[in-house]
């Protein structure tokens, strides 16, 4: 019998991809363990493998078709003694998977004397916005929305991935909901058209991808429902850019004649924040809607620009590791972000992140939170400065670091504690080995 190859879910959230290439074609044997195709998300591209033995007998999807749904049927594999004649017409809807409490019955014939059995009510439909999309949405969010005749799909959910909660019903009772359209669809500003404003061939139009449209989508979303403040501060960089310098001569030399390794500003900066993330545990938290997660190791994500977008992957447990392990990380994760090579679980999670532009000769910039991260820091660039001490002007080497804080998790003393703590191990990078 044939088998139907299907588009994975390379994450818990995906919901569709694309499918960048195929590794087969028609007629093509595989087995087991071999690439057959190649997946694109707005994060990552990943390799698909056969699961089974056989024969494509049937491409169903083309390479380079977008926004394919998860459990669509992508190909067909035949097994021994079976040809392409025998698969027939195939259907790319989604499969539905079995609900849990569905159990196949064997067949009955009906009993021409028994009672007909009772129409069973249908079940209640999931909440849907306008254009037919799900809405997720708390048990007692629909109970409230329903008993207030708010409708729940107008809503901005705060909870974990968008969900309504309790507060954002009782938000909207206080504050009115979004104002609909005719057609039942939430009311949104149209996406201007710019074309007309500029000269025939003067520009090139260039169609987003999946990660750019995340991008802003997402941060839309955040810009719009996560209240921000940002703290800043001027550290002092000698003792640092000392201790590097040290670290990196000393670096024993491999075959090649090259140090072994060689130690980044950025190295630093992930070790302290993450340590300071440890002295400072209160702020060591996410967003999650009725209740607020308090971390209790230091998952810090680092910013990693790529074409057209951006990656946040995450180093696990960065306060217990050394300097030098965390460089060969970030390094490693870095490479493998530009070319989309990152597995799911390494750029999901996090409870922080830092983004640093000082090797791009940033002076002093602020980033956007990107939930459910409850901080992100910003490190500028270390320049000299002059600075006033004791009635004289001095120069001292600085650079300008900017806290940004989701006001729900961590409030403003809490953020001038945590970027307190990091300061403190910047200035005094000897506590760093403590």
């Amino acid at each position: 019998m044939s088998i139907n190859i299907t588009m994975p879910a390379l994450s818990p959230t995906m919901e569709e991809g694309t499918l960048a290439k195929w590794h087969v074609k028609e007629g093509d044997s595989v087995a087991p363990g071999d690439v057959i195709a190649e997946i694109e998300t707005d994060k990552a591209t990943m390799e698909v493998e056969a699961v089974d033995e056989g024969t494509i007998g049937k491409i169903v999807i083309d390479e380079g078709t977008e926004e394919v749904k998860v459990n669509s049927v992508i190909a067909v594999l035949l097994e021994e003694g079976e040809s392409a004649d025998d698969i027939g017409d195939v259907s790319t809807a989604p499969a539905e998977k079995p609900k849990a409490d569905e159990k196949p019955k064997a067949e009955e014939k009906p009993d021409e004397k028994a009672p007909a059995p009772a129409k069973a009510e249908p079940a209640p439909k999931p909440a849907a916005s306008g254009d037919g999309k799900r809405v997720f949405a708390s048990p007692l969010a629909r109970r409230l929305a329903k008993d207030a005749g708010i409708d729940v799909s107008a809503l901005v959910g705060s909870g974990p991935k968008g969900r309504v909660i309790k507060a954002d019903v009782e938000k909207a009772k206080k504050d009115g909901v979004p104002q609909k359209s005719a057609s039942g669809a939430a009311a949104a500003p149209a996406a201007m058209d710019p074309s007309g404003l500029y000269e025939e061939g003067t520009f090139e139009v260039v169609k987003n991808d999946g990660m750019r449209k995340t991008v802003a989508a997402r941060l839309s979303e955040v810009q719009s429902t996560v209240p921000q403040f940002f703290i800043t501060a001027d550290i002092r960089v000698e003792q640092l850019m000392k201790a590097r310098a040290e670290i990196n001569a000393a670096a024993p030399k491999g075959e090649d004649g090259k140090p072994e390794y060689k130690l980044s500003i950025n190295d630093f900066v992930m070790k302290a924040w993450a340590l300071a993330l440890q002295q400072v545990p209160e702020a060591n938290c996410t967003w999650a809607g009725d209740s607020i997660y308090y971390h209790k190791v230091s998952d810090v994500a680092v910013a990693v620009a790529v074409p057209g977008g951006l990656f946040t992957p995450v180093v696990r447990r960065c306060e217990t590791k050394t300097l030098r392990q965390i460089s060969e990380e970030v390094k490693d994760l870095a490479k493998r972000a530009k070319t989309k090579k990152l597995a799911p679980h390494e750029y999901v999670g996090g409870s922080t992140a830092v983004s640093n532009l000082g090797m791009y000769g940033v002076k002093h910039f602020t980033s956007i939170v990107n939930p459910p991260h409850g901080t992100i820091i910003s490190i500028g660039a270390g320049e000299e400065r002059a600075y006033p001490e004791n009635g004289e002007i001095k120069i001292g080497s600085f650079m300008t670091v900017s806290l940004t804080c989701d006001h729900r998790t961590v409030d403003g003393a809490l953020g001038a504690q945590l970027l307190a703590a990091f300061k403190k191990m910047i200035e005094n990078p000897v506590m760093m080995l403590v």
